[in-house]
């Protein structure tokens, strides 16, 4: 048995594919700038007619730009099918966390290849096209829960994920993966990652109306915690809200693998999962413009230019500093990169870059959560800062406009009781 296996297993969920939707007329006419309706069942030769995110981002404006080109993204998942027509060419060497039969390569349920190619995939074939289709892909796999009750696997392959992706090429990690029980070894791992100089990116959770308890490790205060947003860029109600969040993505209709025999794509919302894979994205395009960047400087400027309507020194119970808007960056040179060696998350000064091998001098400690610990680096807001009615920019109310980089992205507000 290799070291660790007898130690307790949480239980770890995937964050996203959340089936089927029941109205694609109604989210057509939500939308105002004329993206076709499509049909209920999605196969590779129509799935990119519905990644509707990529004409509101101006995707192939910014790609005449920036590709995402010399960088490279861990992804944290079921593994990666690196044969997809989509994902040929885009998939560098990994790791297996779970050490159960199989390899990095062994998708065991088509999750963590639907996240790659949202980040880099090509459309080869007919498949998803990437955000960031420039970038390469370092898969890591680690166990879900079902995985993990039907093999026998590392207890501590997130830990040894995320320090080997600290180790790697890779300068942004992206994980859409949680559980709501902290471990001290991913404590630890998450730390050395960001003294090695990564940017890290995770998911909040799709249970905001079952519990919308805190997952990590999007809790954790050094990893941007992500949300998921529709076509109108209103927060999705599933999307969890609890002081975790830190920018929101499109997530909503995004369509997915089906499974691990990867015949075909469904039709759903790719949910917090599908948002963190296309904010890694987004980071990925920002960093390839500007290679000389940090981690630290490259999300200040997705901070910076998120589209929002409250102050930018405050931060969204719902939406963090507001929604991604690498075209911002890319298209119109806006952005503050700010301090290279301080930490918009936590306002405190970091150890390392990008390919150091400087390890943390915190890495032992025990933090609070971000909903705690990153009130300081929130300007003086608190981790809610929507008032005391609780108000959010959230499904339904009055519509306030925004822009999502040239198209029209609309936020909406409601008021919450308790």
């Amino acid at each position: 048995m290799t070291a660790g296996m007898s130690q307790t297993r949480m239980p770890r969920i995937s964050l996203g594919s959340r089936g089927p939707l029941i109205s694609t007329a109604a989210l057509v006419a939500a939308w105002s700038i004329g993206f076709a309706g499509t049909a209920p069942t999605a196969v590779a030769a129509d799935v990119q007619s519905k990644q509707w995110y990529l004409g509101a981002m101006q995707a192939e404006e910014m790609w005449k730009t920036s590709t995402g080109e010399g960088v490279k993204v861990a992804v944290i998942d079921t593994g990666v099918n690196s044969s997809t027509p989509s994902l040929k060419g885009q998939v560098l060497k990994g790791l297996d966390a779970t050490q159960a039969e199989g390899d990095e390569n062994d998708d065991y349920n088509g999750h963590g290849t639907t996240m790659a190619e949202l980040i880099v995939g090509t459309g080869a074939g007919g498949g998803l096209k990437g955000l960031a289709p420039g970038a390469k892909i370092i898969p890591m796999r680690v166990a879900d829960t079902d995985f993990q009750n039907e093999n026998s696997v590392n207890a501590n392959d997130s830990a040894d994920s995320i320090r080997a992706a600290a180790d790697s090429e890779a300068q942004i990690i992206s994980m859409s993966f949680g559980s709501e029980f902290q471990m001290q070894q991913e404590i630890e791992a998450v730390k050395y990652a960001q003294s090695k100089g990564k940017l890290f990116f995770a998911a909040v959770g799709n249970e905001a109306t079952k519990g919308n308890a805190k997952i990590y490790p999007a809790a954790y205060p050094e990893v941007v915690g992500v949300a998921s947003a529709d076509r109108n860029g209103e927060v999705a109600d599933y999307s969890q809200n609890n002081g975790t969040v830190d920018l929101a993505a499109p997530g909503n209709d995004v369509p997915f693998w089906c499974d691990e025999t990867f015949q075909k794509y469904c039709d759903g919302d790719g949910g917090t999962s599908a948002a963190t894979a296309i904010a890694s994205a987004s980071a990925a395009l920002v960093w390839s413009a500007h290679p000389d960047w940090t981690a630290n400087q490259v999300l200040n400027v997705l901070f910076d230019t998120a589209s929002r309507d409250w102050e930018k020194d405050t931060v969204s119970k719902y939406l963090g500093h507001g929604l991604i808007r690498p075209s911002m960056n890319i298209l119109k040179g806006k952005g503050d990169p700010g301090d290279p060696d301080v930490s918009p998350l936590t306002n405190e000064k970091t150890s390392g870059s990008a390919g150091s091998a400087a390890p943390s001098a915190s890495a032992s400690s025990q933090p609070d959560d971000k909903a705690e610990a990153g009130d300081a680096a929130m300007a003086g807001s608190s981790a809610e800062t929507d008032g005391g009615d609780k108000t959010g920019l959230i499904i339904g109310g009055v519509a306030v406009v925004l822009v999502l980089g040239g198209a029209a992205f609309a936020f909406a507000r409601k008021r919450r009781t308790t």
